[in-house]
């Protein structure tokens, strides 16, 4: 009968234990993990390495798409777009600096001088609000909760596809990671590396059947302000991102 009942305290310390872990990582059955910590953060499904669109085929369909449907992207999408942006490709826990590893976009020295949130307004399983995307972990952080799509596009001088579309990446930059080795020069190869990684995000979505739209035109203060950047931290581009209308 002892034995029985330890048996049963095992038994019921181990059924007590998931369901603590249940309440604080949800949604695993889909490949997203929300935490429930604070701030609220969601680790991402992990990315595909392989596809069935070749490259040039991207490249020959790829277009500037301004026009979106009303319709959420899976967290799968989401993760796609956002590791091809600027996920981890190579991890080199041995080299501190790399602040991860190799990713899929080039970097003058690898210093890799982006930041990269991501404004949700309409994805299955994640509350809307504006995340930073850390992709040492392939996870986003919540830093705004509520939708800021509105703000968002008054600040881009009123352009309806930041409105539209159910995601908008927002690229910044802290040139000073680039302009301590490279002095002024580093801000041209920080010009530089948005565009390529911005190109990955435009072959990436065509891939996916999804479309995009990289942004320029928008007021720095306001983008600022709206999602709280750090002052070390310059917005340089929007990319919205959803299914093409």
């Amino acid at each position: 009968m002892k034995y029985l009942n330890l048996l049963g305290l095992i038994i019921l310390m181990i059924f007590t234990g998931c369901g603590a872990e249940t309440s604080r990582r949800t949604g695993e059955s889909s490949g997203l993990i929300k935490m429930e910590n604070s701030p609220l953060t969601y680790v991402l499904p992990a990315p595909k390495i392989k596809g069935t669109v070749s490259v040039e085929e991207a490249l020959q369909n790829r277009r500037s798409h301004r026009r979106f449907q009303d319709s959420a992207l899976s967290a799968a999408q989401l993760s796609q777009i956002l590791w091809a942006a600027y996920g981890i490709t190579a991890p080199r826990p041995d080299h501190p600096g790399l602040r991860g590893g190799l990713r899929t976009t080039p970097s003058a020295g690898a210093l890799f001088p982006l930041e990269i949130y991501v404004v949700i307004g309409n994805v299955a399983g994640i509350e809307p609000g504006v995340f930073r995307y850390d992709s040492e972990r392939h996870k986003i952080v919540r830093t705004i909760a509520g939708d800021v799509r509105a703000e968002l596009t008054a600040a881009a001088l009123g352009q309806r596809m930041i409105m539209e579309a159910p995601i908008t990446l927002v690229y910044t930059a802290v040139f000073s990671r680039m302009i301590a080795r490279y002095g002024e020069r580093g801000r041209k190869y920080t010009y530089m590396e948005v565009g390529h990684s911005a190109q990955n995000v435009y072959l990436q979505a065509e891939a996916m059947g999804l479309g995009t739209c990289a942004i320029g035109a928008f007021t720095d203060a306001q983008v600022s302000r709206i999602l709280r950047l750090p002052a070390e931290e310059a917005p340089l581009y929007m990319m919205p991102v959803g299914f093409i209308r």
